[in-house]
């Protein structure tokens, strides 16, 4: 009974709190199974790291987008709160095995929208430190690989630069802060994309992509547009995935860019996944591969995540994340912290000169 009562209160607070204001159907449905002690029985079944409402919610939304759930299916369309958690519990208890099986085999998927306005920036100044024509982007923690589209996409700069593709059906906007301006600095030639994961997605699968656009709640439609123009646009030249361990995969993801290129490494919010040790590892898979060529690094990371990033003497856990750019090789040149940027990458202050 505490172990229900425990997870009633973590259904509770993520309706009360987490989504409150942002997604009412959300909010609704995890209140109701945090009422219900059948339905919190039933997801004891689920093992204890995979119960987050984050994770079980997508696995009901993708049931329902599945043709599995159409009492949750219809209440989500209808946008009808009282249905919507009456069917949630059903769906819960009546496909419980079903609802394990996503939550284990799957993990939720962040917003990805906006690590461009951060990433194409800091891309184009690595290509100019580099004095590259060229580049192959390789994205650590990849997900779907969306942002390897970085070049593809247009992006406005509050009041700053247009930078990218004004005719890309993937537009987005960035606000800006500081005095110094975002760089008006294109992005050489992309001539290879390469995602590296423990469990990448692919945007050609259905199952993948349908997974994708469960982890958006069903009354959050103008995500869900995003999402939809990323993953087409995604679709017309998918990436290269690598599946399994990213610091072990890195040489292998680096040897797939053409000599003549410039490898680009990006990570957004993806170092502080592995543990310490790992993070130093990856550094040193990096420093190991400029030993042959040189490498960039571009990172958007929390404040003291990401190794060898200066902080500027801002505090971890501050809420705002450090971007950096390095170009590693023989003269082993430090990484220099290049901007500072909040929800990650909505709002931007680029530090570095022009």
């Amino acid at each position: 009974m505490s172990r229900t009562r425990t997870l009633a209160e973590v259904y509770r607070r993520f309706g009360e709190v987490d989504v409150a204001g942002t997604s009412p159907l959300y909010e609704r449905v995890a209140v109701a199974l945090s009422r219900s002690v059948e339905a919190l029985r039933a997801l004891e079944a689920v093992p204890a790291r995979r119960r987050h409402p984050a994770v079980v919610l997508a696995a009901l939304h993708d049931l329902a987008l599945a043709g599995r759930a159409p009492a949750l299916a219809a209440a989500y369309a209808a946008g009808d709160g009282e249905p919507a958690a009456d069917a949630a519990i059903g769906t819960v208890l009546g496909t419980t095995d079903a609802v394990v099986d996503i939550a284990v085999r799957r993990r939720t998927r962040p917003d990805e929208t906006g690590r461009c306005a951060v990433l194409y920036p800091a891309v184009a100044e690595a290509a100019r430190r580099a004095g590259a024509d060229a580049v192959g982007l390789v994205d650590v923690g990849c997900s779907a690989g969306l942002n390897l589209t970085v070049d593809r996409v247009g992006i406005t700069f509050g009041d700053g630069p247009f930078l990218g593709d004004r005719s890309s059906p993937v537009q987005r906007s960035c606000s800006t802060v500081g005095d110094r301006p975002v760089p008006a600095r294109a992005i050489p030639p992309v001539v290879a994309r390469v995602g590296v994961d423990v469990d990448p997605l692919d945007v050609t699968d259905a199952d993948d992509v349908r997974w994708l656009r469960a982890c958006i709640p069903p009354d959050q439609p103008e995500r869900r547009a995003r999402l939809d123009a990323e993953l087409a646009l995604a679709a017309t030249a998918p990436p290269l995935l690598l599946r399994g361990d990213v610091v072990d995969l890195l040489p292998d993801a680096l040897a797939r860019v053409p000599a003549h290129a410039l490898p680009v490494v990006t990570t957004t919010w993806a170092l502080s996944r592995l543990p310490p040790e790992r993070r130093r590892r990856f550094l040193q898979r990096l420093e190991e591969a400029a030993a042959g060529r040189t490498v960039a690094w571009v990172s958007a990371e929390g404040v003291g995540v990401a190794p060898s990033v200066p902080t500027l003497g801002d505090r971890r856990a501050s809420g705002h994340s450090i971007v950096s750019v390095a170009v590693l090789d023989r003269a082993g040149r430090p990484a220099e912290a290049v901007g500072r940027c909040w929800s990650r990458g909505r709002l931007l202050s680029w530090l570095a000169d022009s």
